[in-house]
This record gives C-alpha cells, sequence and structure tokens, in this order.
C-alpha cells in the first residue's frame, strides 16, 4: 500500500510476546500527518530498517535500553525526506538518518539527525553497511576481535546484515575466513560473491564436523551472533588466547520466562567456564553506540573508501511496503532474509 499525503500510518506494539512475536503483537493504525511546530521538521519515510535486537526491546526485561511502552511506535533505524521544515538547519527535500520508527512520518526537533547526501544512489546504506550493522562489524572484530594476518576468523550469520561485512573486513586483513549459514544457497553467496574462504552450513547433520574439517588449525577469532548449536560446535575448536566478540544471540532471543525449557543433557556452563580459563579466552560483549560512538568517524571513513573500492559488497533484502514490516521482522528472527533486511515505505528522490 503507497504512502498517503494526508495519512500518517503508524506500527504500534499492542502486546509482549511469549515466545515468538506473532501479527497479534502489532497493530497497524492510521491518523492524520503531524503538522511541524516552530523549529521543527517533518520526515516523510523512505527506508525503516529492521534488526534482531527489536525484539529485545519488545520485552520488559532487563536491558542496556528502555523497552518499548505498549501502544507505542515500534523503534527502527530511518532514511527520512524533509517534507517541511521550520528548523533552519533542514531544508525541504533534505535527506536525513533517523530514529523515528515503524511509521510513515515523524516530526522532529534536529536532535539525533544526521544529513545524507543527496546524490547518493543507495541511501538505504546508511542503515546498513555505512550505518549501525556496518560500525557493529567493524568496532566487534578489529577492537574486541583484534585479527591477524594468518588466522581463522569464523563469522555466524554470516550472509546477514554485520556477519557479511565481518567477514570481508576479516579477509581485508589478511584471514582465512570461514563462515556459518543457513542454506546452501546463503552458503554459496558467502563464497562467491563475498570471498570467504569456506562457509558451513548449519543446517547440515553434521555440521559439527563440517566446521572442524574448514578450521583445521582451530580458531582464532569468532563473531558471535547466533549462540545455540552453532556456538556449541565451536568451543572446542576455539584456540588458545581466542577472541570472541558477542554481537548477538539470535537464537535465544524468543526464549521467555514463559516459554523456555530446561535443555536436555548435561549443563554446560561448567565446559564453557573451564574453556575460558584453560585457553584464556576473551569472550566480550558489546552495545555498539553506547561504547563507541565517538569512533563513528573513523569507521565511516574506512568503509566507505572499501566500498567505493568494490571491496565491502552489501546485500540488501528490500520488503516493500510499511504493512508488511511486522511479517519481514517474524522472518528475520527465523533467518528468512538475505542480507540487510529494509522495508521501503516510499521511492528515494
Amino acid at each position: 500500500m503507497p504512502q498517503s499525503t494526508t495519512l500518517n500510518r503508524r506500527i504500534l506494539l499492542s502486546s509482549r510476546p511469549v515466545g515468538a512475536p506473532t501479527s497479534e503483537d502489532f497493530q497497524l493504525v492510521s491518523g492524520p500527518v503531524p503538522q511541524p511546530e516552530a523549529g521543527q521538521v517533518l520526515l516523510r519515510t523512505l527506508f525503516l530498517s529492521l534488526d534482531p535486537y527489536m525484539r529485545g526491546r519488545m520485552s520488559d526485561g532487563p536491558s542496556y535500553a528502555a523497552p518499548v511502552a505498549l501502544g507505542e511506535v515500534m523503534v527502527g533505524g530511518t532514511v527520512s525526506r524533509v517534507e517541511a521544515s521550520h528548523n533552519p538547519r533542514f531544508a525541504m527535500g533534505d535527506l536525513v538518518l533517523g530514529y523515528t520508527g515503524w511509521q510513515d512520518y515523524a516530526v522532529s526537533d534536529g536532535q539525533g539527525l544526521t544529513k545524507l547526501d543527496a546524490a547518493d544512489p543507495h541511501p538505504s546504506h546508511a542503515l546498513g553497511v555505512l550505518g549501525m550493522t556496518g560500525f557493529t562489524a567493524y568496532m566487534g572484530l578489529l577492537d574486541i576481535g583484534k585479527p591477524v594476518a594468518g588466522e581463522t576468523v569464523v563469522v555466524a550469520a554470516a550472509s546477514g546484515a554485520v556477519g557479511s561485512v565481518v567477514g570481508q573486513i576479516a579477509r581485508i586483513k589478511g584471514c582465512t575466513v570461514v563462515g556459518i549459514a543457513g542454506g546452501a544457497e546463503k552458503c554459496r553467496y558467502v563464497v562467491d560473491e563475498l570471498g570467504f574462504d569456506h562457509c558451513v552450513d548449519h543446517h547440515s547433520s553434521d555440521f559439527a564436523a563440517q566446521l572442524a574439517a574448514a578450521c583445521p588449525k582451530g580458531i582464532d577469532v569468532y563473531f558471535e551472533n547466533v549462540g545455540g548449536a552453532v556456538f556449541d560446535a565451536v568451543l572446542p575448536l576455539l584456540n588458545t588466547r581466542a577472541r570472541v566478540p558477542v554481537c548477538g544471540l539470535i537464537a535465544h532471543y524468543n526464549d521467555t520466562a514463559k516459554n523456555a525449557t530446561t535443555p536436555g543433557g548435561p549443563d554446560r556452563r561448567a565446559t564453557l567456564m573451564g574453556t575460558l580459563l584453560r585457553k584464556r579466552i576473551r569472550m566480550q560483549g558489546f552495545i555498539i553506540f553506547d561504547d563507541y560512538a565517538p569512533r563513528f568517524g573513523e569507521f565511516h571513513t574506512a568503509m566507505s573508501t572499501w566500498v567505493k573500492e568494490g571491496r565491502i559488497a552489501a546485500r540488501e533484502d528490500i520488503v516493500q511496503g510499511l504493512e508488511n514490516a511486522p511479517s519481514a521482522f517474524m522472518g528475520l528472527l527465523q533467518g528468512k532474509n538475505f542480507g540487510k533486511l529494509v522495508i521501503q515505505l516510499a521511492d528515494a528522490p
């Protein structure tokens, strides 16, 4: 459904999911387009970023950020066009990066908005390879992973928005790169298009054996996006003094107190702690803008250069229409996306 010039569609959080989100947890409502007052701008959303972290914001448990309140607009990064301006910093037609969420229009006083190059043929890249996900890959790998030429770097969710960039940076740094992805098509893409040395399908019945064969010298850096059975296969392959940047645990995002079950088999916490101790492994989580915001300029300069030189490729999975955001997001949590997931609400200039 195309955007209206008179109605503002918004997708609200209507209930907190128990387990995997369903369509019942979202509500699409319409109202008049808001009007900017003095010092404000009216923004029309062109692209909306969908990312796994949003699942955590749907819950009200302890986290690094406040949850979305029931009845409020779902959060999300956006690329928007200024439709009207009463703010001297912005002119009608400007493209801006913001955080206005799942809606067609928003009013802003300009705080938190970043102007984008109106001539950029791919403005949605500001939500991906040149934005949060690329920044996450860059800092997580280089500052925590600290790869050294000749080392083996393993990347979970290797065809995704973060993992695909991690692996390409590791190749630039001279490492052997092994990806983990879901399905033969994604694995082919990771090797043939992104230049990884190997990619292992985690759906394979002998996944752990295939991963071990792809890493004959063990694993020096493991970029964690998944958790679950993938981490179980990685853990025994970690070398002494390996580094493990922990970016996400998508295999567990739908676990809640009401639906979680005790996994079968022995408690693996002792194995994990023992491995960390004996092998002196560094395992560190990070929240990208909380921990690294002052270094965004450094990242953007380096990544823009690599993209222009063709050393970093970026694949987008673009879904048309705000109304399709809930189903696309649910698919993201199931690994159905192929590349950076973006909702396109309107044509870019």
